[in-house]
């Protein structure tokens, strides 16, 4: 089974894996850039003590 490119669906080239074309490439590049894509993370505890280094 051949991979699949995570843009528009059609197979993987060598050259740009894991994305078909340079045009797809770029187009994941930019969601990226533009904050489309975000890694979630947990709120801060502020109810913990902070130490007198942090600023």
């Amino acid at each position: 089974m051949a991979a699949t490119c995570p843009i528009c669906g059609k197979e993987t080239a060598a050259q740009y894996r894991p994305f078909c074309s340079k045009r797809c490439a770029d187009i994941d590049l930019a969601h990226w850039l533009r904050g489309d894509y975000r890694i979630p993370a947990e709120a801060e505890d502020d109810s913990l003590p902070q130490s007198d280094d942090e600023t």
